[in-house]
């Protein structure tokens, strides 16, 4: 049977993706003073302005402006008459320090110094399948891809034109559970006011769509390059900012369930965050191990309290065994109270700016994504 399934997912320069990266560098830089800082940044962005805030811990100062300047221009925002720029923004920050009920729940260790308490309540989800060398799902990867390519050309100069904010989206057609081929590919991009949408369409075309998604593309692929004509005005000066709100690009693309909490700007006693890592590494090393060829993890925590409430395994009828006596395997293998995750995932440094687009998950640059734990799961077949 025949389906058609659609993920997206935007540049580094759209206005959500301005704020986390923002969140991210001023997470890196707290954990770069102090492993142990405890970070919850949250921005927000509209035209010419940004408003940095939350409660950041640590054993050192930070300059949250130079923070946010450095990361804007980074991206790409050095133009003034666009209506957003590293130099001319006003920064304005309110960063206070964590509450100390939070500090409290989360410290006060139940019953030993290593059970560190789940930082917050919440239910998280992993996810993996064999669509990919990832283990990702192809919707998804092909629009991050689209996404990364966007920023890339413009960068680089191919595209001189382009302008930071950009979105992608891709529609796979599946038979069955296996992916045959790429139904739609939409790409809009900001760009100047000089160039018309012919010249766009062509060269979006032959540097970043057949590039990236070629092999997926066929003569009944539906090709569409900034349906509304135009896309000038765009980043913070064309659409509000915030942190958080991408939380299923960042993911999976809407494959599989989503908890609810986005991860820019928080350090790893929040669940939302290290819990979310941890199940999609587990599900990734599931499905290279062979023992299903699609696998969704759910963990849930409770405020202050290390284990877990409940750990639920969901093959889709793919595993090699059944989820019962798979989920218990994974209880026993897997360490799962947060100072583990933390440790074993090595999320005490300054990795996260660079997760702040083009997706949390894919490729073996973060710990998280370490084929490293398929061995161990191996000998349960």
């Amino acid at each position: 049977m025949k389906r058609l399934f659609t993920s997206e997912s935007v540049t580094e320069g759209h206005p959500d993706k301005v704020c986390d990266k923002v969140s991210d560098s001023v997470l890196d830089a707290a954990l770069a003073i102090d492993p142990k800082a405890r970070v919850a940044c949250e921005c927000a962005t509209t035209t010419d302005y940004m408003l940095v805030m939350g409660e950041v811990s640590c054993g050192g100062k930070i300059d949250y402006e130079k923070i946010a300047r450095d990361a804007i221009k980074e991206i790409g925002y050095v133009d003034p008459s666009i209506g957003f720029d590293y130099k001319t923004a006003k920064i304005d920050v309110r960063i206070d320090k964590q509450s100390a009920d939070i500090a409290q729940g989360v410290n006060s260790a139940l019953d030993s110094a290593e059970n560190l308490g789940a930082g917050d309540q919440g239910m998280m989800f992993g996810y993996a399948c064999d669509d990919t060398i990832d283990c990702m799902p192809l919707a998804i990867s092909l629009s991050h891809a689209l996404a990364r390519r966007l920023s890339e050309v413009r960068k680089s100069g191919q595209i001189g034109y382009l302008r930071p904010d950009g979105k992608t989206q891709v529609a796979i057609e599946y038979e069955g559970a296996t992916p045959k081929r790429a139904d739609t590919v939409l790409v809009s991009t900001q760009h100047g006011a000089e160039v018309d949408l012919e010249t766009i369409k062509k060269d979006l075309y032959a540097k970043v769509i057949e590039p990236v998604a070629g092999k997926w593309l066929d003569k009944d692929t539906k090709i569409l390059v900034n349906p509304t004509g135009k896309f000038v005005v765009g980043g913070p000066h064309g659409d509000s900012g915030l942190t958080g709100r991408k939380i299923i690009v960042d993911t999976y693309g809407g494959y599989c369930p989503h908890g609810g909490g986005a991860f820019s700007g928080k350090d790893s006693t929040k669940v939302d965050r290290s819990a979310a890592y941890m199940a999609r590494y587990v599900c990734k090393n599931i499905v290279a191990a062979g023992l299903a060829k699609r696998v969704q993890l759910q963990i849930s925590y409770a405020i202050g309290v290390a284990a877990p409430m409940a750990i639920f395994v969901d093959t889709f009828g793919t595993g090699v065994m059944e989820d019962i006596k798979l989920t218990k395997a994974v209880k026993n293998l897997f360490d799962m109270r947060p100072q583990a995750i933390i440790k074993q995932l090595d999320l005490q440094k300054p990795v996260f700016a660079r997760t702040a687009a083009y997706g949390h998950f894919g490729g073996d640059v973060y710990a998280w994504e370490k084929l490293d734990r398929v061995a161990e799961l191996k000998k349960l077949l």
